[in-house]
């Protein structure tokens, strides 16, 4: 039996009878349009995901077989929070808190990626991740929810791998998810404020002597960034320029 094998990168749900695929599979005289209609069955859960997917065509009988991966476990966390980025400044900055069987959703379509032996040890590793992108589990921080497993919390769910959540459990996530967005909006401004003040305070200072205030005041790196830029002045003194109105 002749094999053929085509690695192709499309959009949950979006596959065509163009590019790539149709390049690929067109000399293969196999039936592009049910293959692509395949492939978007498959993938429809991925919607607004990139999906690594492979197609194998045995090129006598022309039967084929078609094979996915999964996006990384940070895509399908921000599917699942329903947000389009993680937190800049995730020890102190969430972004949106999923439930257990959420978790648990993503460890079992990351069965395969993972390293954990069983079910409990890939949902900690979900969880791990969430840390990282300042995503709450249960209301909780990663690492107090990892503690809780390991003491007993979530063995039902876990072990009978539940995955679907009621409409108003559904609701509630995502008035906890504004919330927590408005509560970051809110510290920014204030953060802002008080930037803006001491960088107008010490105009013409080193940025570095203006840097090191703002970190002492917990000014946020990543707006000091934003709020400092820097410039060359003469002999290669690094100093801030006003900050944007």
């Amino acid at each position: 039996m002749a094999e053929q094998i085509v690695d192709v990168l499309i959009e949950g749900g979006k596959a065509t009878a163009g590019p790539p695929i149709g390049t690929s599979l067109g000399p293969l005289k196999i039936n592009i349009g049910q293959i692509v209609s395949d492939i978007n069955k498959k993938t429809a859960d991925f919607k607004g995901m990139q999906v690594p997917v492979k197609i194998t065509v045995n090129t006598d009988d022309k039967s084929y077989k078609i094979t996915l991966g999964t996006p990384p476990a940070s895509a399908l966390l921000k599917k699942e929070a329903n947000i389009d980025k993680g937190s800049g400044n995730p020890l102190s900055d969430k972004v949106a808190d999923l439930k257990i069987q959420q978790i648990i959703k993503i460890a079992k379509m990351k069965e395969g990626n993972l390293l954990g032996k069983n079910t409990f040890s890939r949902v900690k590793e979900i969880i791990g991740t969430c840390d990282s992108m300042g995503i709450l589990v249960e209301g909780k921080q990663a690492r107090e929810v990892i503690e809780d497993i390991n003491n007993g919390a979530f063995k039902k769910e876990i072990t009978e791998e539940q995955t679907e959540l009621s409409t108003e459990e559904l609701k509630k996530l995502e008035e906890e998810r504004k919330k927590l967005q408005e509560d970051i909006e809110k510290k920014r401004e204030h953060f802002t404020a008080i930037a803006k003040k001491t960088i107008d305070e010490l105009s013409g200072k080193p940025r570095a002597q203006i840097k090191a205030k703002l970190l002492e005041q917990g000014i946020p790196a990543q707006l000091i960034d934003e709020l400092l830029p820097v410039e060359a002045a003469a002999g290669g003194e690094k100093t801030a320029a006003p900050p944007k109105k």
